[in-house]
């Protein structure tokens, strides 16, 4: 029988979210129900209620998020009851062009739960990334849960469900940093401390932080930076030179998603270097360069989608990490938060006052 529950909706653009009863359906023959322990409140929930994604109103907002599966459908195989799991909106399909190729972080069909949740009369919500999690349960394809130690504290593990993740994959998995490489990050709020605290974890020798906001180049130290420029105050391709040798950065992740850090990033390179760009950008924005200065450089300009990760890999082996005392992801848990809280959480997001408020049960 459906259930239900409580959760955070955006009903209408750029108006405040709202606390609802949300009806859980019963799971599809690939589907499960997830009681939700914990949810990050990540900028791209933002994005949703501010109508930035699509305007498939009302949206079930959250998605970042850790918890226990509580009922599977007839013919799910690859999670149980009582298995604490991860949330993920990349559920690979096998089938598409990306994954046939090997190339299953592109997978262009990902799984989303075969039933709607909707209000109780009836209207059909649209859940953030296909996952929904700022309510109490919620249901999703059993390849959107990823199993991982349960020893993890929840608000922490769910953090790689999408911003943490993106940030350590950029530098890792779409960079390819390595031992001794040296690195520079646009931007530290949480995506760029991630790409930091993935660089570190890589073996990077020279971690350079850049951002216009003192309490983020202190908590990007924190993570691992060994220089930090303040980019109100001094030219960055110059300061990012003058820590390389002269040369550029070996790998540059542009972590804000605007124009002109993207275009610090592409001449902060080294000859041959590397620039990510991570952070995500509006529709509206647009570059233009000397064509001449793309044909002069080497190297790769490259895109992340979620940090070019395969959760089922990566998910498990950075959560024991972080219980090995190698990975300091609890750092990225700012506040712990409760549902009503949510709309206060955005505003604090948006001033840059915290990495991240977890919504806790």
């Amino acid at each position: 029988m459906s259930e239900t529950v409580r959760g955070v909706i955006a009903r209408s653009k750029g108006a405040p979210v709202e606390i609802v009863d949300v009806v859980i359906p019963d799971p599809g023959a690939h589907d499960v129900i997830v009681r939700v322990q914990a949810c990050g409140v990540c900028h791209t929930d933002l994005h949703y209620r501010e109508g930035g994604i699509n305007d498939e109103f009302p949206f079930l907002l959250g998605h970042e998020a850790a918890g226990i599966v509580e009922t599977v459908g007839d013919a799910v195989t690859h999670v149980e009851v009582g298995d604490f799991v991860v949330l993920n909106w990349r559920a690979v399909c096998g089938e598409c062009r990306a994954c046939k190729r090997g190339r299953p972080w592109y997978c262009f069909a990902s799984h989303n739960a075969s039933k709607k949740m909707t209000l109780t009369d009836g209207t059909e919500l649209s859940p953030a990334l296909g996952i929904g999690a700022f309510v109490d349960k919620t249901l999703v394809h059993e390849g959107q849960c990823t199993k991982v130690d349960p020893a993890a504290d929840p608000a922490v593990a769910g953090l790689l469900g999408c911003g943490v993740m993106a940030g350590i994959g950029a530098a890792m998995n779409t960079g390819n940093v390595s031992r001794g490489d040296t690195v520079a990050v646009l931007g530290c709020g949480g995506v760029g401390d991630a790409a930091i605290a993935g660089a570190r974890l890589a073996g990077a020798k020279t971690i350079i932080a850049v951002d216009r906001d003192a309490r983020k180049l202190a908590w990007a130290t924190d993570f691992g930076a060994t220089h930090t420029i303040d980019a109100t105050a001094e030219d960055v391709v110059e300061k990012i030179q003058e820590y390389t040798d002269g040369f550029g950065a070996d790998v540059v992740i542009e972590a804000v998603g605007r124009p002109e850090t993207w275009k610090q990033a592409f001449y902060a390179r080294d000859l041959a270097g590397t620039v990510v760009l991570v952070g995500v950008p509006t529709p509206d924005m647009t570059i233009e360069m000397p064509l001449i200065d793309l044909f002069s450089r080497g190297g790769a300009l490259k895109s992340s989608w979620y940090g070019d990760c395969l959760p089922e890999r990566d998910f498990p082996m950075l959560v024991d990490l972080h219980l090995q005392g190698r990975l300091p992801l609890e750092r990225f848990v700012t506040e712990r938060i409760s549902l009503d809280e949510v709309e206060a959480s955005f505003t604090a997001m948006h001033a840059g006052e915290v990495l991240r408020s977890v919504v806790v049960r």
